[in-house]
């Protein structure tokens, strides 16, 4: 049971729709739930079954009153788990907190929610504290408790507000080295009463005293009404008020903060227990704090900034940069300020840095929160005004910088050029360019993608800055046309910073694409010489190009008449690549605003091209296009080709040309479509007995050889056995025979059916893919034999499964449907195979090898064959006993109809019976079967001990004596 509900938890995880389909996930909850209860399952399996819960809540818990119900029960497992139990119960508490923040339960009518809380309180006061119960448990269980409540608190903002001073006894109380869970708790509960407080109207001193002495009872039933549980429309994270969207509400309390002063202090004195993550959150929170009450002065903090100026920590030194934004000068000096530069210079070129860290730090600089900002603060990037050029010295970009890196230092020297000097030229200018051309040298000969990334993206970094610098932008423009004609593959980069730069350089973005459609169109001189992929990629840069109405496209239709005339290679006139190619230049240019001028040789291309293409589709296109181009106006075009818009740049509606091309297209969608059929048209039904086979002929001579030694045959029959076993790659397979047949009550018009193609999918695994098999054709004449369809399975594991089927067919009316057929089930029964032994072995070889395998199953395995197993004892091997009530007749009817294939025949033995059964993918059941005086006794061996409950159903089923008997069980 363990190993079944970790593999199911597993396949949960792995695909919870294709788990789910099987199953509901109502009825996977209970399971979920039952189990939790079981106190015979560990809690190992019961901390793996906690993990759909915590990964999926909404999918198992779809509404607020199946997870209020699923919240109780968990609840009801931790009343009973053990104290010692840490792991599990940990993670109960977080599974709980899950369940119910996901399925909105947290609400003044919810038990379950009002339940938790006072259990997380308790737990936080050490009130379940139990003597047996180890100390670092006890911590575990606690931190558990207190990130729960943090969570919750941080979802439903208020929720603990009524308990600050509960809480602030308990971090004072609790032993320094372990306060860290309640530090951080208390300051995000104050943060979000605060918070709270300040947007009611009227809130004042009384306000904020009542709600840091706030110590509501644990009781929740005692005041249901209470203020922390109640329903409100906030029920969501609160803001921050450091953000973008500008200061959060202010608390006007005056100068009498003095409770508040004291805990702020001691939480800041205490700061430095924490770790850099948790100091930093409690920074961030306590900053909040202040920025939203007047009566406590940002110098707090003074004496905490001495410590976090010099730290190294990304984290810490990130919260100094938010007091910055806070406070500025109300609580940062100029010398501070100036101070907080030079330490960001140094980390953003510190070896030991990350290249992450440096780029948050590059990026600070440029988002620098100044004392007096001077302008307008748009949120852009701008230099501050602290910020020397001498400091700026120190990043300067360089060739052996890594990408991100340089080109975070390319922004940045470019704007201390810019701040300088402007856009005029100057030695910092001119470094840069040189740097870009480095850049340049390093992609023409055959630089990485890395670097040709890196120099289009610093090629556009440039363009924002300096594009109004007609030297460098002229000359930035001859470098890509020649980089593109040297290195055609490069042309999506280059189009790429064309399309970028139309935002902020249009104009040098149009005139770069008019140079590329003359280097493209340059290189048509010579097309023989020209190779297919360069080719290729001159056409995608015409097609381009044809999509700016202001440059003409005389050139490229001569480009194009010239591919398509081409008769070198023959190759090109074949290949629908560049075909399609081809053709997607022209379908731009029909929408050019200059079509009229180029409206005779844009036909003969198109002519050409529907003519004398080699591929019927491209010259069907051709075709088409051309039709277009003749028979619409320029209006209807454009409105076909959906090219068509307002003044304002909006798509208007297109209206549909009334032809018979809207009819032909709607019979050529019906033909191309795929439909669906609603319910299932024929099924699979089994042929004769699946899996028996007649036993081999034995082997002239075989006995005889058996004879005249049988001390070599006894000691190599296991090891002949197991080597052939390796060998044949068809003893891990079984084969099915199936007829297909209509279904009596299946939907009519489908009589005759033709091409059908039948899909198979395992369910759960049990079986390996199989491939699909082809049926040419499917009548429901009653003269005509239904088509034989052989299935051949791989078993991944020795027991039934099912596979689910589905079909592709054609009807009479060329239409192709799809359809989902019954399931085929696979029984156990069809897994039977007689012992995949050699050819050559005959009776005496075969009861030999039942003997070996007989003792071995039964043994624990001493057999010394030196096979598979290498006679070592198997976990696996088991042994059983069946009875069943049958006389000697019925008996013998029995082996006959379901054992024949796999009896071996033993003449010293004339009352037994031995049958020895094969079962894919390399398991064996034995079965020894003697009549008794009422009973018949059926003795099993197997190497599988899994095996035994099917085989005991498979028994039971056809030894049923009040089925036999016509009696009413």
């Amino acid at each position: 049971m363990a190993v079944s509900w970790v593999e199911r938890v597993a396949s949960f995880l792995r695909s919870p729709s294709r788990f789910l389909s099987s199953t509901t996930a109502e009825v996977f909850l209970v399971e979920l739930l039952r189990e939790q209860r079981d106190e015979r399952v560990t809690y190992d399996v019961k901390l793996t079954m906690l993990s759909p819960l915590c990964e999926h809540p909404t999918l198992l818990c779809p509404s607020a009153c199946t997870g209020e119900e699923t919240c109780l029960e968990l609840m009801s497992v931790f009343s009973h788990c053990p104290p010692k139990y840490t792991e599990f119960r940990c993670q109960l508490l977080l599974t709980l907190a899950t369940v119910l923040v996901s399925t909105g339960c947290v609400s003044a009518h919810s038990h379950a929610s009002r339940d938790f809380l006072d259990l997380l309180l308790k737990l936080a006061q050490d009130t379940y504290h139990d003597p047996a119960d180890v100390p670092s448990a006890l911590r575990s269980t606690r931190a558990a408790a207190c990130e729960c409540l943090r969570e919750l608190e941080a979802c439903c903002p208020g929720l603990l507000s009524q308990h600050l001073e509960l809480l602030n006894g308990l971090r004072q109380q609790e032993n320094p080295r372990h306060h860290q869970a309640l530090s951080g708790l208390y300051a995000v509960v104050l943060r979000n009463g605060v918070h709270l407080l300040a947007r009611q109207a009227g809130a004042g001193p009384e306000g904020l005293k009542a709600l840091l002495g706030g110590n509501a009872a644990v009781a929740w039933e005692a005041e249901p009404e209470s203020p922390a549980l109640t329903d409100r429309p906030e029920s969501a994270p609160l803001p921050s008020v450091l953000g973008p969207t500008g200061p959060g509400p202010t608390l006007h309390t005056g100068p009498d903060c003095k409770e508040l002063r004291s805990v702020l202090s001691s939480l800041l004195e205490e700061s430095y227990l924490l770790t850099p993550l948790s100091q930093a959150a409690l920074l961030h929170a306590l900053t909040e704090v202040v920025a939203m009450v007047s009566g406590v002065s940002p110098a707090i903090f003074k004496a905490q900034l001495l410590r976090l100026l010099g730290t190294s920590k990304v984290c810490l030194f990130h919260s100094t940069l938010l007091m910055k934004a806070a406070f500025t000068d109300s609580l940062f000096s100029p010398e501070d300020e100036a101070f907080l530069l030079k330490r960001l210079v140094a980390l953003c070129q510190h070896p030991q840095m990350s290249t992450a860290a440096k780029l948050l730090y590059t990026d600070c600089l440029l988002h620098f929160p100044e004392n007096r900002p001077v302008g307008a603060a748009d949120g852009g990037e701008a230099l501050p005004v602290l910020f020397t050029p001498r400091l700026a010295a120190a990043l300067v970009p360089t060739a052996f910088d890594e990408p991100a890196t340089m080109l975070a230092r390319l922004n940045v020297s470019a704007l201390v050029h810019l701040e300088e000097q402007g856009e005029e030229e100057g030695g910092g200018l001119a470094y840069l360019w040189d740097h870009l051309l480095l850049l340049l040298h390093v992609v023409e000969h055959g630089g990485d993608r890395r670097g040709v990334v890196t120099f289009f993206r610093a090629s556009f970094l440039f363009l924002c800055r300096f594009g109004r610098v007609e030297r460098y932008a002229a000359d930035l423009q001859r470098r890509l046309c020649a980089l593109y004609l040297r290195h055609s593959r490069l042309a999506p980069h280059v189009l790429n910073l064309a399309d970028r730069a139309q935002d902020v350089r249009p104009g040098w973005a149009v005139a770069l694409l008019r140079s590329l459609q003359g280097a493209a169109v340059s290189a048509g001189d010579d097309l023989g010489a020209l190779s297919l992929t360069d080719l290729h990629w001159h056409l995608r840069v015409l097609a381009r190009v044809a999509e700016e109405g202001q440059i003409g496209q005389g050139s490229t239709v001569d480009f194009l008449f010239a591919v398509a005339t081409s008769a070198s290679p023959a190759s090109r006139s074949e290949d629908w690549r560049l075909g399609g190619d081809l053709l997607a230049v022209c379908r731009h240019l029909l929408a050019h605003p200059g079509l009229d001028a180029l409206l005779c040789p844009l036909a003969d291309v198109l002519q050409h091209v529907a003519r004398h293409h080699g591929d019927t589709d491209i010259r069907d296109h051709g075709r088409l296009y051309y039709a277009l181009l003749t028979a619409l106006s320029r209006e209807k075009l454009g409105g076909v080709l959906g090219g068509g818009g307002g003044a304002n740049g909006d798509r208007q509606d297109k209206k549909r040309a009334l032809s018979s091309m809207v009819v032909e297209s709607q019979d050529l969608t019906s033909a191309l479509t795929i439909h669906k059929a609603r319910a299932p048209v024929f099924h699979l039904v089994a042929k004769g007995h699946p899996g028996g086979r007649a036993e081999s002929t034995p082997a002239p001579g075989d006995d005889e050889a058996a004879k005249a030694d049988p001390g070599a045959l006894h000691a190599d029959v296991l090891s002949s056995y197991r080597s052939q076993l390796l060998s044949s790659g068809s003893a891990a397979e079984i084969s099915l025979s199936y007829e297909l047949r209509y279904l009596d009550a299946g939907p009519a018009g489908f009589d005759r059916l033709f091409s059908l193609r039948l899909h198979f999918e395992p369910a759960a695994g049990r079986f390996a893919a199989l491939a699909d098999v082809c049926v040419p054709c499917l009548f429901r004449e009653r003269a005509s034999a239904p088509p034989a369809v052989t299935l051949t399975l791989t078993p991944r594991a020795p027991c039934p499964g099912t596979l689910r089927c589905s079909a592709v067919f054609t009807t009479q009316d060329e239409l192709t449907w799809h359809a989902a057929l019954p399931d085929v089930h696979v029984a156990f029964r069809q897994l039977f195979k007689p012992l995949p032994v050699p050819a050559s072995w005959g009776p005496a070889l075969r009861l030999r090898a039942f003997e070996r395998l007989w003792d071995e199953f039964c043994s624990g395995g001493d057999g010394g064959s030196g096979g598979e197993e290498g006679g070592d004892a198997s976990p696996d091997r088991a042994s059983s006993l069946f009875c069943g009530r049958l006389g000697e007749a019925e008996l013998e009817a029995l082996l006959e109809e379901h054992f024949a294939p796999f009896r071996v025949a033993d003449p010293r033995d004339a009352t037994g019976h031995k049958v020895l059964l094969y079962l894919p993918p390399r398991s064996h059941m034995l079965l020894r079967v003697s009549p008794q005086e009422d009973a018949v006794q059926f003795h099993m061996a197997t190497d599988n001990w899994r095996l035994l409950p099917h085989i005991n159903d498979f028994l039971l089923s056809i030894t049923d004596w009040e089925a036999r008997n016509g009696v009413d069980s």
